[in-house]
């Protein structure tokens, strides 16, 4: 398993173990996401997706913990996929 950040580089927040969705087509059982809707790549990402593909949409930086990369995971709302995180604000399991 690689060593995965706890802090989002875009922001500096804290990263909020998030579970993958059992019909989505990643393999992992959760990812490091950040959820801090100040952050200026989940800001930005709304304006790119419009200017990009005409889409109401952005994304939020994520970390998959097996391989140690981050990727886009996309979002609709502010609050969409939040039900999906299991740790609370201290950092233990909700």
């Amino acid at each position: 398993m690689a060593d995965i950040p706890k802090t989002c580089p875009r922001c500096g927040s804290r990263l909020k173990k998030w579970l993958v969705p059992e019909e989505a087509t990643w393999e992992e059982e959760y990812f490091y996401v950040c959820f801090n809707d100040d952050c200026p790549y989940y800001r930005n990402g709304w304006t790119w997706m419009r200017s990009q593909f005409n889409q109401e949409a952005s994304y939020r930086y994520a970390i998959n913990p097996t391989t140690g990369t981050c990727l886009p995971l996309p979002v609709w709302s502010d609050s969409a996929t939040r039900e999906m995180i299991v740790e609370d604000e201290e950092g233990g399991d909700a």
